[in-house]
């Protein structure tokens, strides 16, 4: 559950104000709600959608029931506490420490933070392999092959299951619920389960790094224009570059 970007929001006194009634479902957490609901129409199985968060966040939960998914977990929090990636986590961890799953299917990061870190931390708690900025995915015999978006081009990578991976939001274009599926949604079961019974340290939920403020981005200075011979726009253009860039 993250706040709505489209939505308005302001900056003030270095704290960022944003509407807290428009919370959504993570763009990235539908691609991947939505790539395992393909999966399980292809193979079988049964999809869970896990949710850190307080009362509201059963709303995003929901959201992704109504798409498809079989049951809910939700991981009860105040909604206050401050936590970053390590401390979310050290919650997911801990939960799926003693459980059976094929594929932890993530978000590569929230929409709000764009943190992009606390599917790897969970990969190197739970000791899975894992593979990250996912576009595609496709099991193979008890493996799962992962199309993934590399920096000069796509990665084929095969993963022993268990496994887990971060999903892209350019990986496919999550299913809109129907009203059929809206209705199934409220006969689907969301199990609750309170933080504190999970028996995480305070130092494993205290967060390792905190925002000190925001700050509006500054506005972007006006570009200089060069007329005139090429030769001399290049000379001019070489000067500027020495003098004032320092960049020759």
């Amino acid at each position: 559950m993250v706040p709505d970007v489209a939505a308005p929001f302001q900056i003030k006194e270095g704290e960022l104000i944003m509407d807290a009634d428009r919370m959504v479902l993570n763009a990235y957490d539908a691609s991947a709600v939505e790539e395992a609901l393909v999966l399980k129409e292809k193979h079988g199985g049964e999809v869970e959608v896990v949710c850190i968060g307080p009362a509201k966040a059963s709303e995003t939960i929901r959201k992704a029931l109504a798409m498809g998914a079989d049951k809910g977990i939700h991981i009860s929090t105040s909604g206050d506490e401050g936590f970053d990636s390590a401390s979310y986590a050290s919650i997911l961890s801990s939960f799926f420490g003693d459980k059976e799953f094929d594929i932890l299917s993530l978000g590569k990061q929230s929409q709000d933070t764009d943190s992009g870190l606390t599917g790897s931390m969970v990969a190197e708690k739970l000791n899975l392999p894992y593979a990250t900025n996912a576009v595609g995915l496709e099991i193979e015999g008890n493996n799962l092959v992962v199309k993934r978006q590399g920096d000069s081009g796509q990665e084929m990578i095969e993963l022993p299951t268990p496994c887990a991976v971060t999903c892209s939001n350019d990986m496919n274009e999550p299913r809109i619920p129907n009203l059929k599926g809206i209705m199934a949604s409220k006969r689907k079961p969301i199990d609750v389960v309170e933080l504190s019974s999970l028996g995480i340290s305070e130092e494993d939920l205290s967060p390792a790094s905190k925002v000190i403020s925001y700050e509006q981005k500054p506005a972007r200075q006006a570009g200089k224009k060069f007329e005139g011979e090429a030769d001399e726009i290049a000379r001019e253009v070489a000067q500027l570059l020495d003098t004032e860039a320092n960049v020759i």
